[in-house]
């Protein structure tokens, strides 16, 4: 039986879309673009920010080191307030509250830094959730098996009771080689519920 929902952050609850934050930050040469996709978004530091590794703080410097001065102000804004506007993805936020008054648990298991926290209880969403773990927390990013099973120790869950709800496919995978069960996003809301809606019909629940 399925008690529990959890899902992705980014791409799932909120948008995370680099070029959008790079449009917001009028910047059109595609070199240039680039360069922020590649040596901030896809960075090292990014990802050692996920795992807990490094902190916006600790990160900068770093990052900053192979961009021109024209750019720093930017790479430095994307780098603290990429979420600033928090766009939330159509739809979800309605479902999530549907699924919590259906008497589900709701959750978030995300990759994320430090800051994560601090834009995340702004978001409306987040009253409907009953716990969160970030990767940085744990020192252990999706897909690695360590973090879907800190995730059941932390809140005391049954894997074969969690459906794991993530817009990359490696990352289901790794939750549903821990036990759990799995839907790929594909940023439609009403798809994703209609594949809830079946998953929980093949286990009796509707």
């Amino acid at each position: 039986m399925i008690r529990n929902i959890v899902f992705d952050m980014g791409q799932v609850i909120i948008r995370f879309d680099p070029a959008v934050f790079i449009d917001r930050e009028g910047i059109t040469d595609p070199a240039d673009r680039k360069l922020i996709l590649n040596e901030l978004f896809r960075s090292l530091e990014w990802a050692q920010m996920d795992s807990g590794v490094l902190t916006e703080e600790t990160a900068e410097p770093l990052i900053l080191a192979r961009f021109p001065d024209r750019l720093k102000d930017h790479v430095r804004n994307l780098l603290y307030n990429w979420h600033f506007t928090r766009d939330p993805v159509p739809g979800m936020e309605d479902l999530v509250r549907r699924l919590k008054a259906a008497g589900f648990g709701i959750y978030l298991l995300s990759n994320a830094s430090k800051a994560q926290p601090h834009y995340w209880q702004k978001l409306p969403v987040s009253e409907w959730f009953d716990g969160t773990l970030i990767s940085c927390d744990v020192g252990v990013v999706k897909p690695m098996p360590e973090i879907y099973k800190a995730f059941t120790a932390k809140f005391s869950l049954l894997p074969e009771e969690c459906v794991f709800i993530d817009d990359a496919a490696a990352n289901v995978a790794g939750a549903v080689a821990c036990g759990w069960q799995g839907i790929v996003f594909h940023g439609d809301s009403e798809e994703l519920a209609e594949k809830l809606k079946k998953m929980l019909a093949i286990h009796n629940q509707l």
